[in-house]
């Protein structure tokens, strides 16, 4: 099922998740439903917040894009990145290994607003993965820079708080007009 995607200005996107303890059928469908939001809204990464809820949960698949290159380390050898997509990140912990790099970005809780953003070029990973299982790898590139905005949601935290002064100046207007459309929503759902 297409979940709605939370739009900035929903204080959902600023809680920090909480950690899933037990991976159940709930989960499991919420999962199925996440990879089904973000395929229906051609985006490469999701969080739970991003559907309403404060979890430590994130999926990535950046299958087919190939203007901006990934690299994916397993057990230290290289692995083939399309082979172990789509991902799904529960409980995830990031460790930044290379220098940061400004690089575009955008979010799909922020539609059409673009920004560049630095992030560490290379990360090391480690999570749960739908199964349960523990899974630990290291990934450069877009799917890095990805996982690590990715995280940041989980964290409570988005992509415009990295943004320079000067590029979140330029998106103010846009900004303040979906947070006043976001809020006037969310005041209509209400009884």
């Amino acid at each position: 099922m297409v979940l709605p995607i939370t739009k900035y200005g929903d204080p959902i996107l600023r809680q920090k998740g909480k950690h899933i303890e037990k991976i159940t059928p709930e989960i499991l469908r919420l999962i199925d439903d996440m990879f089904e939001t973000m395929d229906a809204a051609r985006g490469i990464g999701l969080a739970a917040q991003q559907v309403g809820l404060a979890l430590q949960l994130a999926i990535v698949d950046i299958t087919g894009i190939e203007d901006r290159p990934s690299t994916l380390e397993l057990h230290g050898k290289p692995a083939v990145v399309e082979e172990h997509m789509p991902l799904v990140l529960i409980n995830p912990q990031i460790k930044p290994l290379g220098d940061p790099v400004a690089g575009p970005e955008g979010c799909l809780s922020f539609p059409e607003m673009y920004g560049e953003i630095s992030r560490s070029d290379s990360i090391e990973v480690k999570a749960l993965n739908h199964k349960g299982e523990h899974i630990q790898f290291r990934c450069g590139g877009l799917l890095a820079r990805a996982i690590q905005h990715e995280n940041d949601h989980l964290q409570g935290i988005l992509f415009i708080d990295r943004m320079l002064r000067s590029d979140k100046i330029k998106l103010q207007e846009e900004l303040d007009e979906l947070q006043v459309k976001t809020k006037a929503a969310l005041t209509k759902k209400k009884p």
